[in-house]
């Protein structure tokens, strides 16, 4: 049979080391370890590796020190014009104390549960319906203050409060909808009377650049129209005058020129006029012109 000293020598060792193994702890990152000893609070432990005498200090707490999140279910809520609703809100906090945290407030997050239903009753009850649904902002920061206020001796911190969701009753749903209905419907009919409005500005704006460039156009016809008259005036009147100077050059005499405004007159007279009146100077001079038409046939 073994022999009952080393059995009891292995005995005691084995008992050492599983002192030695409870007398060490780790604390992992991002917790803390509320350690007590004979049952009073004695230490925080931060992240490491520490020693504790075994079977007089204990971890009473193992603590998380990240953000975490709650959602707590929807609270029924009345306005101050008398509607109940039901809202829901999500709290973000971060434990920055470990020991208030353990021993400040029995079941720290039913604690911020109620004080969240509260708050939120006397915010809501300071509002009507219409401000209740669209001033979410003001109510997330006025929860936020007062949350992170009242948990401070807790050891907690909120860090954000959010307004998740607002359920009026389903009257109130009814004739919100019908509301947005006939808002979307009098946009609708606001934007295509505008439409309608500026299609017809463009179309009267358009109709009117074309009769001004269709003017402009008339205008510049007649005014190429008169210049080139004009230009045809001028011509004729320059080659008339030189004409007469080569006549005058050549010493036409009277008689000539008497002719010349005959043959003028004829010309005048294969016009439309029906009557042609010949001045009685040119009647001589036209007996004088058949003389010499005869003399020069002889």
């Amino acid at each position: 049979m073994p022999n009952l000293g080393v059995i009891l020598f292995i005995l005691l060792v084995v008992l050492v080391l599983a002192l030695v193994g409870k007398a060490f702890t780790i604390v992992q990152q991002s917790n803390k370890y509320v350690i007590e000893r004979l049952g009073a609070y004695s230490q925080t432990l931060e992240v490491g590796l520490h020693f504790i005498i075994p079977f007089i200090d204990r971890v009473q707490k193992r603590v998380s020190i990240k953000e975490q999140v709650v959602d707590f279910e929807p609270q029924p809520v009345i306005t101050k014009d008398n509607v109940t609703m039901q809202i829901d809100t999500v709290v973000f906090y971060q434990i920055t104390d470990a020991k208030l945290f353990t021993y400040g407030v029995e079941n720290p997050l039913r604690a911020i549960e109620n004080l969240t239903a509260t708050t939120l009753r006397n915010i809501i009850g300071d509002l009507e319906l219409d401000q209740s649904l669209t001033s979410r902002d003001l109510i997330n920061t006025k929860m936020r203050n007062i949350l992170d206020e009242a948990t401070d001796p807790w050891g907690i911190k909120i860090n954000r409060v959010e307004v998740k969701n607002i359920i009026p009753p389903k009257d109130i749903r009814d004739a919100m909808e019908k509301q947005m209905r006939a808002e979307r419907e009098k946009r609708q009919s606001i934007l295509l009377a505008e439409g309608n409005k500026q299609s017809a500005i463009l179309n009267a704006q358009g109709e009117k650049e074309s009769r001004i460039l269709k003017a402009e156009a008339e205008k510049e016809v007649r005014i190429r129209e008169a210049e080139g008259k004009a230009t045809a005036i001028v011509e004729v009147q320059t080659a008339t005058a030189r004409g007469i100077e080569l006549i005058k050059n050549a010493g036409a005499d009277e008689a000539f020129l008497r002719l010349e405004a005959y043959r003028a007159m004829v010309e005048v007279a294969n016009g439309q006029a029906t009557k042609l009146i010949i001045p009685s100077d040119l009647q001589g001079m036209m007996g004088l012109a058949s003389s010499v038409s005869e003399a020069i046939k002889k």
